[in-house]
């Protein structure tokens, strides 16, 4: 038998055993990717979830850019918390309630956008504001002043939410000086609040909190539209109900200061914040 002859009898065996070979890879590429999307269809219902922060009202903890995990079991599952509205019947299932000093997340209960603020009153609780210092049942809350925050400016000559603007070390750059104070709530919970002078809001009438809802609070007490404010489509949100509660936030895996461009990746790193990324809140 000649090689040419060899040649036509061993080519059409060859390509007939490669075609199964191919589909049985597409097969297990397709598999991968179903599994693949349902693992992550099964940690965002009810495990995690992603939120980041567009506004100041979380000051000093929360800057402007910082992006949060928030695990979503902490206080069971609602119609809220869920995907495309699943309903599970009033409240929620495996119910769990928040301790004060949790940052959660949490829908608007108007507008039921996504929002971000501090549990400080329980149901029970009397939550009241008096010249500026936080009452929970009729006592003041333990507060300290500590030294002050200092951020960089983010436009020119311009402080946002009232800080003091001032030239760093004399030098071009400038920073934005705002007043630090540190709160700590019954039960030993402490964190860090900023309070910029007197304002309205300083000063309201003792509200006790109804069974099943919550007073959340931001940590920008006057930069902040939260149960001290009657609750309006992207304005205040009055008392919160358990039920609006989405997830706890958990850790920053990520946080940038705005000026990143995408048609120029290397801003995308010099624009990062890397002391603030995988920190618990």
């Amino acid at each position: 038998m000649t090689d040419a002859n060899i040649r036509e009898i061993e080519e059409p065996t060859g390509t007939k055993g490669e075609k199964p070979a191919k589909e049985e890879d597409w097969k297990s590429f397709g598999w991968f990717l179903v599994k693949l999307v349902i693992v992550v269809l099964v940690f965002r219902t009810f495990f995690f979830t992603s939120f980041n922060i567009p506004s100041e009202s979380m000051l000093p903890r929360l800057l402007v850019g910082d992006y949060l995990q928030a695990q979503k079991w902490s206080y069971g599952y609602s119609r809220f918390s869920l995907p495309f509205d699943l309903d599970v019947g009033d409240g929620r299932i495996f119910a769990s309630q928040p301790d004060r000093g949790d940052i959660v997340i949490f829908k608007h209960p108007v507008d039921e956008a996504d929002y971000i603020k501090r549990v400080i009153g329980l149901p029970g609780d009397t939550v009241q504001m008096a010249s500026g210092v936080l009452l929970l049942n009729g006592v003041p809350v333990g507060t300290e002043r500590i030294e002050d925050l200092v951020l960089p400016v983010e436009s020119p000559m311009v402080c946002r939410a009232g800080g003091e603007f001032v030239p760093a070390n004399g030098g071009d750059a400038a920073t934005c000086i705002y007043p630090q104070f540190r709160e700590t709530l019954p039960g030993g919970v402490s964190y860090n609040i900023l309070d910029l002078g007197t304002f309205p809001q300083d000063d309201t009438a003792p509200i006790t909190v109804p069974e099943g809802m919550l007073f959340l609070m931001g940590d920008n007490r006057d930069n902040s539209l939260d149960s001290r404010f009657p609750a309006e489509p992207g304005r205040g949100i009055g008392l919160v109900p358990e039920a609006n509660l989405v997830a706890e936030a958990s850790f920053m895996y990520w946080s940038t200061d705005g000026t990143s461009e995408w048609v120029k990746p290397w801003t995308w790193f010099t624009a990062a914040r890397w002391s603030r990324m995988f920190r618990g809140i």
